[in-house]
């Protein structure tokens, strides 16, 4: 199949590629390439914006796959305009293109955020959405877009995914589990945001590329929508911080109350697991100790400044605003 991953060298997208390749796909890269220019390994690709790309550009695939656009809450902060024309209408444009050009298959990553402050346990894809974020905000509306679109030569796939966690090339250390750990790891110190009674679904990153590639793979699954997790790794936020104490059970462990994070939500996977037979291989005592043993033998690092999403988007921003102030003649020397 031929295959296209916009967001391609992201957190999820190398990874997928990576095992899309593997399995025989002719496999391209859509990026903007923002964490650096395009990795190893991806052959074929787009180095294009998704709220601009030249319509030519985008050819014909049996697939395609959006991981595209500002990747969290905190970094769609930043600027809500700015997660409005990337984050929807950027994904919004990107979905209709895909679909003049003779797509069928579609795959959307949205996100289990879109919960908000559930006000039960077992939250379900029938539940209405509670957005309380601009990156929650815009995953509804693209969600909303797809099934209006949705026709029968073009069937979206809606993924709802857990908080993700574990090793990966992109790392990124701004996700829970990832940043408890190294937290942890390097400073002997476990930060609980909040009260620590809030509750966040996890899935292994690996695990989220798994549910990609049956989506992509079996075609009985049509214009639908799928949390993509595990019921059992649905935990407070004081209980990650007990499981990454037993991991390092030298390390202190700090409350910080006044955290301003209102979400809080538990999610069911049971549709997932029952349509799809999808299964987690990951638990997250297991990317836990991955990722200590990663950052031990040096595989990632902590002083990665890409793997700090919210921070690298403001360094970039920063850099443009001064380099714009010293370009003339469109150059900079």
């Amino acid at each position: 199949m031929r295959i296209l991953i916009a967001g391609a060298g992201g957190y999820i997208g190398i990874p997928l590629y990576e095992e899309l390749a593997k399995r025989g796909h002719e496999v391209w890269g859509f990026d903007r390439w923002f964490f650096g220019k395009k990795p190893m390994g991806i052959a074929s690709g787009i180095y294009a914006d998704i709220r601009t790309v030249d319509p030519r550009k985008m050819p014909q695939m049996d697939a395609v796959i959006d991981l595209a656009g500002l990747s969290n809450d905190a970094s769609a902060d930043i600027d809500p305009e700015l997660t409005t024309s990337i984050n929807l209408h950027g994904a919004c444009r990107l979905a209709t293109l895909a679909k003049d050009a003779g797509t069928r298959r579609y795959i959307y990553s949205s996100s289990c955020s879109i919960y908000g402050a559930g006000e039960r346990a077992g939250l379900s894809e029938g539940d209405d959405p509670n957005p309380l974020t601009a990156y929650a905000r815009s995953k509804v509306g693209v969600e909303d877009h797809l099934r209006s679109i949705a026709s029968p030569d073009f069937d979206p796939i809606i993924f709802r995914n857990a908080t993700v966690f574990g090793a990966s090339p992109r790392m990124r250390f701004d996700l829970a589990v990832n940043i408890m750990t190294l937290r942890a790891w390097r400073d002997r110190l476990i930060y609980v945001m909040g009260s620590g009674k809030q509750y966040r679904p996890f899935v292994h990153v690996l695990d989220v590329v798994r549910a990609f590639v049956l989506a992509v793979e079996r075609k009985e699954y049509t214009n639908d929508t799928f949390n993509v997790g595990c019921d059992s790794m649905n935990m407070s936020i004081e209980e990650l911080s007990s499981r990454v104490k037993n991991v390092f059970p030298s390390a202190d462990v700090h409350n910080i109350p006044d955290d301003p994070d209102k979400r809080s939500y538990n999610v069911s996977f049971q549709k997932i697991k029952s349509a799809m037979q999808f299964k987690v291989h990951h638990d997250v005592t297991m990317g836990i100790c991955e990722v200590k043993d990663a950052l031990i033998k040096g595989k990632i690092s902590g002083d990665d400044p890409t793997a700090y999403t919210l921070n690298w988007y403001r360094s970039l921003m920063d850099w443009d605003r001064r380099l714009s102030e010293i370009r003339l003649d469109g150059r900079i020397l």
